[in-house]
C-alpha cells in the first residue's frame, strides 16, 4: 500500500501514516502537551517494538507531526490507547479525522468493536466519541493517576470494512 493517505478537500497537506521509531521525539512533544501524565520514550519504544497487539498512526500536516493515535487489537476488539493533537491544531475537526482513520483501520483489520476510556470531566472528547458512535458503558473509579479522576468507559460497534471506504493512497496499519 502507499505510504500516506491523501487529504480530503480543504485539508491540503494533511496525511496519515504508520508510526515509526523515528517519530517518537515528535510524538513525545504531542504527548507532553496533551496529557498531564505523558507516556515515556521507553513506553513508545516498547509499544512499537515489543507489543504485537499495538498499532499506531501519525497525523502530519505539511510534513510535521501534529497528532497521533494508537490502539491495541485483540481478537475482534480494538482498545484505543492514545489519541492526541497539538493544541494549535485543535478546533479544526482534525481529532474527528484522526479517530475516523483509526476506526477505519480497525475495521480493515477485522475488528468489530472499539473501546476507550475518557476522563469524566473531558466533555469535548466525550462529544466527539458520541458523534462517532461510542456509548457510555461504565466507569473506572480513580483511573487517572494524576488526580484519581474517574474514567468513562465507552464502546462503539465498527461497521464492516468495505473496500470502497478506503480512499486511494491510504495505508492501513495491518
Amino acid at each position: 500500500m502507499d505510504e500516506q493517505k491523501k487529504p480530503a478537500d480543504g485539508e491540503e497537506g494533511l496525511s496519515f501514516r504508520l508510526m515509526t521509531l523515528e517519530d517518537i521525539p515528535e510524538v513525545l512533544e504531542v504527548e507532553r502537551e496533551a496529557f498531564t501524565v505523558p507516556w515515556t520514550e521507553e513506553a513508545f519504544h516498547n509499544e512499537l517494538k515489543l507489543n504485537h497487539f499495538a498499532r499506531y498512526m501519525i497525523m502530519e500536516y505539511e510534513g510535521r507531526t501534529v497528532g497521533y493515535a494508537g490502539m491495541w487489537t485483540i481478537v475482534d476488539e480494538a482498545h484505543v490507547t492514545n489519541i492526541a493533537l497539538l493544541e494549535q491544531y485543535r478546533g479544526r475537526k482534525w481529532g474527528d479525522r484522526l479517530l475516523t482513520e483509526l476506526m477505519k483501520t480497525a475495521a480493515y483489520m477485522g475488528m468489530e468493536k472499539m473501546t476507550l476510556e475518557v476522563r469524566v470531566s473531558n466533555h469535548v472528547a466525550q462529544r466527539l466519541y458520541i458523534k462517532k458512535g461510542f456509548k457510555p458503558a461504565g466507569v473506572r473509579k480513580g483511573y487517572y493517576s494524576d488526580n484519581q479522576e474517574d474514567a468513562l468507559i465507552m464502546w462503539a460497534d465498527l461497521p464492516p470494512y468495505r473496500e470502497d471506504d478506503g480512499e486511494e493512497g491510504s495505508q492501513r496499519l495491518s
